[in-house]
């Protein structure tokens, strides 16, 4: 069985190794990071964990209606909300 190096050897070493560079990042994309994308600001994401077959058939029929995932999503949680006596909130 071999044995792990040993790092006693590194002490003696009379330069150390080069630094790795670091490319610094574009100022614009460290901003927006900070913040997000424009069309999530003001917004929380709802997320939940659903079967196969229900994410299939949500994104056919995004697909078959022409709208987004999020848009049926919005549309169905507005249906809840209004089911147990709620405002809908419209988006």
């Amino acid at each position: 069985m071999s044995r792990k190096p040993s790092f006693a050897n590194l002490r003696d070493r009379t330069t150390p190794p080069p630094p790795a560079p670091v490319a610094p990042a574009p100022a614009a994309v460290v901003a927006s990071d900070a913040k997000g994308p424009a069309s999530r600001q003001g917004r929380k994401q709802i997320a939940g964990f659903f079967t196969p077959d229900m994410s299939l058939a949500m994104h056919m029929l995004a697909r078959r209606q022409d709208r987004s995932l999020q848009a049926l999503m919005a549309e169905a949680f507005n249906d809840v909300l209004r089911k147990y006596g709620e405002s809908p909130i419209g988006e």
